[in-house]
């Protein structure tokens, strides 16, 4: 009876070392200059994505390689997941934005769920009218126009309202020009400082891997990445 209570005790207390284990896909921290960072802020290997939702590339990566990451990675605490918009067209922005107007801890959510509506992205992007295409642009007096009319064509209006953002919040996250201005302008910096070639782009510890667009080519650097930290070597 006694070694029992003492097996009994020993499963409870691994239970409580489980349980106490630190959900770091549920952590999400906004950086300073806009970044999204999934999982633990002190990890010793840093990743930065740079993607966008129009590129076939990024939705492709985000099916092959996102819960690799998210669970092989960043649940483990070993590697933190930054991820930064690249704005390539209005419909980039759009899409960006709403995401942007959630609260940071459904930023990822949002980041995934228009992954997941990428095939209606890409066909009305290949197939739309010339009226349309006018109504996406806006006017030089109301830019917002245009991303409204985008929100309501590519179902982002629903995308939204499934992760709890009613339209009229929709709207106003999308009539927010300083948040476009914001947007435009990270893209542009951040492209000067990591000289990326394309999307999806990475960076470990701020250091950009060069001809990395894929998970089979990722994936090793960051192995490397971080057998070089457990060595003490960096």
């Amino acid at each position: 009876m006694t070694h029992l209570f003492r097996a009994l005790a020993v499963m409870s207390l691994a239970l409580l070392t489980i349980g106490a284990a630190p959900a770091w896909l549920n952590t999400v921290t906004v950086t300073k200059d806009g970044g999204h960072v999934l999982g633990n802020p002190a990890a010793k290997v840093k990743l930065t994505a740079f993607e966008s939702y129009t590129c076939h590339f990024c939705h492709d990566f985000e099916n092959t390689a996102g819960g690799a990451i998210r669970l092989g990675y960043v649940q483990p605490g070993k590697v933190s997941l930054e991820l930064r918009h690249v704005i390539r067209d209005p419909v980039d922005l759009t899409a960006a934005m709403l995401t942007e107007c959630v609260p940071p801890a459904k930023f990822f959510q949002a980041h995934r769920a228009m992954y997941a509506h990428f095939d209606q992205i890409l066909k009305l992007l290949a197939d739309h009218t010339d009226a349309q295409e006018a109504r996406w642009k806006g006017t030089a007096q109301d830019r917002a126009a245009g991303r409204r009319a985008i929100a309501a064509d590519f179902g982002f209006y629903d995308i939204m309202e499934n992760l709890g953002m009613s339209r009229p919040q929709a709207t106003q996250c999308l009539n927010n020009n300083a948040l476009a201005e914001r947007l435009v302008a990270q893209t542009a910096a951040d492209d000067k400082k990591f000289d990326f070639s394309g999307t999806p782009s990475f960076a470990l510890d701020g250091k950009t891997l060069a001809a990395t667009h894929t998970w089979d080519l990722l994936q090793p650097q960051i192995d490397r990445w971080a057998e070089r930290d457990t060595a003490g070597e960096w």
